[in-house]
This record gives C-alpha cells, sequence and structure tokens, in this order.
C-alpha cells in the first residue's frame, strides 16, 4: 500500500499541475490573446448602448405622435432644436453632370461618391490587384495618382503599417483605391513593414512612414491607417482639416458603436502640421494596444479636439484575424498616464532608423527593423 508521504507526494504533484494549468490559461487570456476579452465586453456594452437608444427613439415617436402641432419656436421639438440624433440631416452632393474645372479645387462633396459601398472581403492575389489598378487606372509605379480634371485639395499620404499580412493588403487596395479617386484627392501609398524579432511597434511605424513619405512629396494631410479597416461609405472624405479627424468612428467588430469617447484607433488622420505640433506618435508601445490613446492624448495636449464623421459614414469592416503572435503591451497603462511628461521626448524628435525601400505598383515599401535603442528617451 502506499505510504503517506507517497500520498502527499501525489496530491503536491497533482496541485502543482493544478496551479501551473490555471496560471498558463489566465496568462494566454492576459498575454498572448489579447482583445478577445475587450471584444466580448464592447459587444456587451454595445448591446446595453442599442437598446438604450431603441428605447429613446420609441420615446420620441411618441412625443411626435402626441404633439403633432409645432411649437412657437417652429420645430418639433420643445427646447427647439431639431436634433440629428434621430433624424439624418440632408446632405447635398453635387449633380451627375457637373463639370470640372482643371484650374479649380476639387469639390469635396462630388457626384462619384455615392454612400455606401459593397464591402467583399474574400481573398484576392496581388497580382490581380496591381494588373488592375496600374494597367487600368493610372496609378503611377510606386503607388501615386492624382486627378487631371480639378486640382486636388488634398495631397495624402496613406500610410499602412504592417506584419506578416500579406492576404488583407490586396482587400485594402481594391476598396480604398478606388474611393479615393471618386474623391479627387491627390495620393500616394506607404506600407511600412516591421521586420526582426521585436514585439509590433504600430506607432513606431508610423513615425518611419511619416519621415520617409515627406521625402518624396510636400504633402499636407497624412491618413495613419491600419491595413484590416475596409471603408463602407466613399462619402468618408480622405482629406484631412482643421482638426485632427477619426475616420473609422464605426466598427462592425464593435457593432458599430464607439467604445468610448476617446477611441482614437483604426483609421485617423492629422495634416502634417499638426502632427508635427504633436511630436507624432509615441515610441515606447511595444506590443499590442494603447498607442492610439496615447496619440489621442497629445492631440487634445497640443490644443486640438478630434472630429468624427457623421451618421453612417464613417463605418468600417475589420478583416477578421488573430495577431498571430503579437503580444499585448502590458506596460501601457504606466505610460498613458505620464502622457503629458512624454509627449516632447518621445516621438518624432528622439526617433532613428535605417530603412530598406523597394517599390511596387501600388506602393512603396519601407522595411525596418525596430529596436528600442533607436527611440532613446531620457528620464520623465
Amino acid at each position: 500500500p502506499p505510504t503517506c508521504a507517497g500520498m502527499r507526494a501525489v496530491r503536491s504533484l497533482l496541485a502543482f499541475i493544478f496551479l501551473f494549468s490555471m496560471c498558463t490559461s489566465c496568462l494566454y487570456f492576459i498575454y498572448v490573446a489579447p482583445g478577445i476579452a475587450n471584444t466580448y465586453f464592447f459587444m456587451v456594452q454595445a448591446q446595453g448602448i442599442m437598446l438604450r437608444d431603441n428605447v429613446r427613439t420609441i420615446g420620441h415617436m411618441i412625443r411626435l405622435y402626441t404633439n403633432k402641432n409645432t411649437t412657437l419656436n417652429g420645430t418639433d421639438y420643445p427646447d427647439g432644436s431639431n436634433s440629428s440624433e434621430y433624424i439624418a440631416q440632408p446632405t447635398t452632393y453635387l449633380p451627375d453632370n457637373f463639370t470640372y474645372a482643371p484650374n479649380l479645387p476639387c469639390p469635396e462633396k462630388l457626384p462619384s461618391m455615392n454612400g455606401p459601398i459593397d464591402v467583399n472581403m474574400s481573398e484576392i492575389l496581388m497580382e490581380d490587384i496591381e494588373l488592375k489598378f496600374s494597367k487600368h487606372m493610372d496609378i503611377q509605379f510606386g503607388g501615386h495618382w492624382k486627378p487631371k480634371d480639378c486640382k486636388p485639395r488634398w495631397k495624402v499620404a496613406i500610410l499602412i503599417p504592417f506584419r506578416n499580412r500579406h492576404e488583407h493588403l490586396p482587400i485594402l487596395f481594391k476598396h480604398l483605391l478606388p474611393l479615393l479617386q471618386r474623391q479627387r484627392l491627390q495620393f500616394g501609398f506607404y506600407v511600412i513593414e516591421q521586420t526582426g524579432t521585436q514585439p509590433f511597434n504600430r506607432a513606431m511605424l508610423f513615425n518611419v512612414g511619416f519621415k520617409e513619405a515627406l521625402r518624396d512629396l510636400d504633402w499636407d494631410c497624412v491618413i495613419f491607417h491600419d491595413v484590416d479597416h475596409i471603408p463602407e461609405n466613399d462619402r468618408n472624405y480622405y482629406g484631412c482639416g482643421n482638426m485632427p479627424r477619426h475616420f473609422a468612428a464605426k466598427l462592425d467588430k464593435y457593432m458599430y458603436i464607439l467604445p468610448y469617447s476617446e477611441f482614437f484607433g483604426g483609421v485617423s488622420g492629422l495634416t502634417v502640421e499638426q502632427f508635427r505640433k504633436i511630436n507624432g506618435f509615441p515610441n515606447a508601445f511595444w506590443g499590442w494596444g494603447g498607442e492610439d490613446d496615447d496619440l489621442w492624448n497629445r492631440v487634445h495636449y497640443a490644443g486640438f479636439n478630434v472630429s468624427r464623421p457623421e451618421g453612417d459614414i464613417g463605418k468600417y469592416k475589420s478583416i477578421p484575424h488573430h495577431h498571430r503572435g503579437e503580444v499585448q503591451f502590458l506596460g501601457r497603462y504606466k505610460l498613458l498616464r505620464y502622457s503629458k511628461e512624454r509627449q516632447h521626448l518621445d516621438g518624432l524628435n528622439n526617433l532613428n532608423y535605417s530603412p530598406e525601400i523597394t517599390l511596387s505598383s501600388l506602393y512603396k515599401n519601407i522595411s525596418v527593423n525596430l529596436t528600442p535603442e533607436l527611440a532613446p528617451i531620457s528620464d520623465y
């Protein structure tokens, strides 16, 4: 029969295995599989917001029914404000017979901008996309294009951070290239690819892309665009403005509801002057998450506000994917607490890099091996 000491050893071993399994499972969901818990949380939150809005909409319809006569202030609302929360405000786009003038700026609301886009996220070969757009849609080698029938209102550099997403890139180009052409914007595409073994640093890639793009042309608007975000509306105008712009306001994976008011992820745009004023993105975010929240802080510390598209114009579909070994950055909360102190120490001004550049039919590829030593920062 087994001895007492042997039984205790077996129980200890079983207890160790149990604790080890629990710890491993916790680490997986916290560190290796980022976004799973957040996605489910936002889905539950979105359901609650939708329920609340449905109740408010029903109440609004009841008020309209019981108060058919307009109030003394001439509106349908007792407080005198025609709310756009339930009733979309009309927007005038130019007619189909509009005549362009080569010597005048291209309008922002063109007849070619029809609204909702049929998004098809089926995989397609990059060679097929390159053949279609470079041969038949007048895209210059390296991914540049500008309209010939009017003067482009904005010269836009599209920056795409990249690693191991080769099947997503042609899907993005398939939808984004014709959208930008319909908007009569001058544009160029830059794919900034991270090599090496360090965790993915999306923000640092954007800073590299910004500096490299300005070596090519005097761009005046820069769009920071995730490779897996596909616009669903071509009236989401990819020009810049007096304030930084958050284009991807409604993501399908969040049930088309803004997760939180400071959300600035996916697709954002700033003028070159605005981006320089905030000192670009932070370079210290190694791994998944946090850099967009820091950018939001930088924008507001610089005295800017963030604008977003109205209604359904800011809808995007997210290509389903896994992070493929990209880890979540657990140190982001500490960095975010010191956003203001770090803003003028970490960004465009402390960045060093050595790029390898190649050109393809539709974009310039900028490969960089990023390490923390390339962006040194003094204590703050």
